[in-house]
């Protein structure tokens, strides 16, 4: 137990879930968010984060160690405060808006002695550039003198159920040393391991790096996807074969494209640093976003010529979509390829519903009926599309559809599946 208070701004799937972790080994903890109806969900210990069981939420507020609030004020005196708001695009431009509001409302809180750390997903500089100016200016002190500044980028992976925030290495760092040694010092007290780095510019990078790894990767085998349907190679094989290879290889695999807040977002705040600060392009996140971009696209031409084959056409026919979230056991819908996906067959006049219980109706596109999942519906489809491969489901209704487009590989190949 401690008397320390942390202050956690964005009450989202990584900020809930620090929040919890915090609470859990004995810090008070204010759980802001701009969102007063989260907020009030929140108080009422209703969570809408998948990794956060509402019991655990209601245990958090019985110990009278979390409040969730919408009033900075809540967070005069805090020790920490750690933020973790959206940083989206804007027209291909990082969009800081979020973590700037959040850093003025903050700065004349800040007291002496008080550690400040951006969590946010941002390009290089970012700390040093827009978070130090601003707290300084708010506040009147000196950062790396009267108070200390972090950077340590979340590494948060919704659905897991594996590796959680606690047993997460999580990387750190500061503008100066002991500023990183205070956020050091923190996140030791709520990870197993941290992993400490030169400089805030590092810990930025980091975050991105991961995730082109990643997006690329990903286009890489999607690519080959779209190659291999055209050559006659079934792709999943070799994928398959190609991970037995105990070094030199990673298994990545196809699907409808890429979405949530990363692989779409993050890599693009690189290739956009890159060309401000150097004139240049990174050619191979330019080309990773083509190739995944266009993968709903190609998803909706190869259920479409599936349909010609049995003499149906796209429009008025009767399309179940499995999966909305973009990826399994998950309920985040954000640029989520099975939405855009959705949007596609409905510009082309199909009879859309959707099967996905992990997602909040409310969440659902206006024009995608959300359904539960029983055999009447799965025969009454002309076509049904696997786009998200939640554990849970009953894929063996699946048997009585007529025909089965599956871009997970979650089912075998037969008379009515046809894969990716």
């Amino acid at each position: 137990m401690t008397d320390e208070t942390v202050v956690v701004v964005g009450q989202g799937y990584v900020g809930l879930p620090l929040a919890m972790r915090a609470v859990e080994v004995g810090y008070r903890v204010v759980g802001l968010d701009t969102d007063a109806r989260r907020a009030a969900r929140l108080g009422a210990a209703s969570s809408y984060v998948e990794d956060v069981d509402s019991a655990v939420l209601s245990a958090a507020l019985a110990s009278g160690r979390y409040r969730p609030s919408v009033d900075y004020r809540d967070a005069a005196g805090f020790d920490y405060a750690v933020i973790t708001v959206p940083t989206p695009l804007a027209d291909g431009t990082p969009d800081l808006q979020h973590v700037e509001r959040s850093v003025a409302a903050l700065a004349p809180l800040v007291s002496t002695g008080a550690t400040v750390i951006l969590e946010s997903t941002t390009y290089p500089g970012t700390t040093e550039e827009i978070v130090l100016p601003l707290l300084e200016a708010g506040s009147g002190l000196r950062a790396g003198h009267d108070f200390l500044l972090g950077y340590s980028p979340e590494r948060i992976d919704p659905g897991n159920r594996q590796w959680s925030f606690a047993n997460t290495p999580k990387v750190v760092s500061g503008i100066d040393a002991q500023s990183c040694e205070k956020v050091q010092r923190f996140y030791d007290t709520l990870v197993d391991k941290t992993i400490p780095v030169r400089g805030t510019r590092e810990a930025e990078m980091t975050k991105l790096l991961e995730n082109t790894f990643r997006h690329v990767n990903v286009a890489l085998v999607n690519e080959l996807a779209i190659a291999g349907h055209r050559l006659g190679v079934d792709v999943w094989e070799a994928i398959d074969a190609a991970s037995t290879k105990p070094f030199g290889y990673l298994r990545f695999t196809p699907g409808p494209g890429v979405g949530g807040h990363c692989l779409p977002i993050d890599p693009s705040y690189l290739s956009w640093e890159v060309k401000r600060s150097l004139g240049t392009s990174f050619r191979f996140v330019e080309l990773a976003n083509d190739i995944n971009n266009q993968m709903p696209h190609y998803v909706t031409d190869r259920l479409t010529q599936a349909l010609n084959r049995r003499g149906k056409a796209v429009r008025g026919a009767r399309v179940l979509l499995l999966g909305l979230a973009y990826k399994k056991n998950s309920s985040d819908c954000r640029e989520s390829p099975a939405v855009r996906v959705a949007e596609r067959l409905a510009w082309l006049g199909a009879d859309i519903s959707a099967v996905d219980p992990n997602v909040d109706p409310e969440q659902a596109p206006p024009f995608v009926s959300l359904v539960p999942l029983d055999a009447a519906r799965v025969r009454a489809a002309d076509i049904v599309v696997l786009l998200t491969d939640h554990d849970g489901v009953d894929y063996q209704l699946l048997d009585e559809a007529p025909l089965v487009f599956d871009t997970r590989h979650r089912l075998p190949a037969g008379r009515n599946v046809e894969v990716l």
